[in-house]
C-alpha cells in the first residue's frame, strides 16, 4: 500500500487541479469505524471539553461584538446553522458565524471571491473567525477539537465512524486554499469536480489520519492551523512543513484495509 499522497502545492499554497487525476481511480477501502485508541479515548475527550471552555470564556466579548458587526453589515441572524454528519452517522447542528447573505441562491460549494460572501464574512473567513461558535459544538460532544470536518448529508462518505467530526484536521490544512482551488472550475462542472476529485481525496486523507492519530499529531494539527490562520496568502514553509507531516504516514496495516465505505470513488 502506498503512504498517503503528499499534495503538490503551487507558491500561492492552492493544490494544482492536476494533483487530482493520479488519484481519480484509486478504489482503496478503509474501514468506516477504524481509529486510533487516542481517537476515541476519554482523555481527547477530556482535551476537548477544557481546550472549549476556555476558547468561549477568552472569547466571549469579541464573539458578542462579531455578531453585532455581522448584524449591522447585512441583514439576517448572526449565527448560521445547518445539519451535519456527526459520529455513527448521527446528525447534528452545526453552528457558525454567517458569512454570507440571505436568502441567495446558488451551490453549495464556495469559490474564492464568491459574491455571496459579506464584507465582514470575508474578513471572518480569512483568518477562521466564523469557525468560532464551534466550540460550543465541541462542548456538546457533537465535534472534537482535530478530526474529519463534518460533511452535509449529500457528501458524507464514511458514515459509521467511532470518532468526532473536527473544527480542523488532515484534510482541512491539505485543502485551506480550497476556495481558491475551486475558483479554477467552471460553476456548471463544480460539483462533478467536487465528487469525483475534492471528497474522496479528503475523506482518504482523514481516514488514514484518525487511524494513527495521537496526542502529539493531534498538537501539531492545532498548531498548523493556527499559524495557517495567521499566514499571508504564500504559506509560508513551517505552515507547508507541519501540514505535511501531519498527514504523512506509514502503509495501512491489515485491519485499515478491510471491506468498508470505498474512498476512492464518488458517491
Amino acid at each position: 500500500m502506498e503512504v498517503v499522497p503528499r499534495l503538490p502545492e503551487s507558491h500561492t499554497g492552492v493544490v494544482p487541479v492536476s494533483a487530482f487525476q493520479a488519484h481519480q481511480s484509486d478504489t482503496e477501502t478503509i474501514t468506516a469505524s477504524a481509529s486510533s485508541p487516542w481517537s476515541v479515548s476519554a482523555r481527547k475527550r477530556f482535551l476537548d471539553v477544557a481546550v472549549a471552555l476556555f476558547v468561549l470564556l477568552l472569547f466571549a466579548l469579541p464573539m458578542l461584538l462579531i455578531a453585532l458587526l455581522i448584524r449591522f453589515d447585512s441583514s439576517g441572524p448572526a449565527l448560521f446553522r445547518q445539519q451535519r454528519v456527526g459520529r455513527k452517522g448521527r446528525p447534528f447542528v452545526i453552528y457558525k458565524f454567517r458569512s454570507m447573505t440571505t436568502g441567495t441562491a446558488g451551490i453549495g460549494l464556495t469559490q474564492h471571491g464568491d459574491r455571496r460572501i459579506t464584507t465582514v464574512g470575508r474578513w471572518l473567513r480569512k483568518i477562521k473567525l466564523d469557525e468560532l461558535p464551534q466550540f460550543y459544538n465541541v462542548l456538546r460532544g457533537d465535534m472534537s477539537l482535530v478530526g474529519p470536518r463534518p460533511k452535509l448529508p449529500q457528501y458524507a462518505v464514511l458514515r459509521n465512524t467511532a470518532y468526532r467530526p473536527g473544527i480542523t484536521g488532515a484534510a482541512t490544512l491539505a485543502f485551506r486554499r480550497e476556495e481558491e482551488l475551486l475558483s479554477r472550475i467552471h460553476p456548471a462542472e463544480m460539483e462533478n469536480f467536487y465528487h469525483r476529485h475534492i471528497k474522496p481525496l479528503k475523506a482518504r486523507i482523514d481516514a488514514r489520519y484518525m487511524c494513527r492519530a495521537t496526542f502529539w499529531s493531534d498538537m501539531r494539527i492545532i498548531a498548523a492551523t493556527f499559524l495557517a490562520c495567521l499566514s499571508t496568502p504564500r504559506i509560508p514553509a513551517v505552515v507547508r512543513k507541519a501540514g505535511r507531516h501531519a498527514i504523512a504516514f506509514q502503509p495501512l496495516t491489515a485491519i485499515e484495509t478491510a471491506s468498508g465505505d470505498s474512498l476512492g470513488t464518488s458517491n
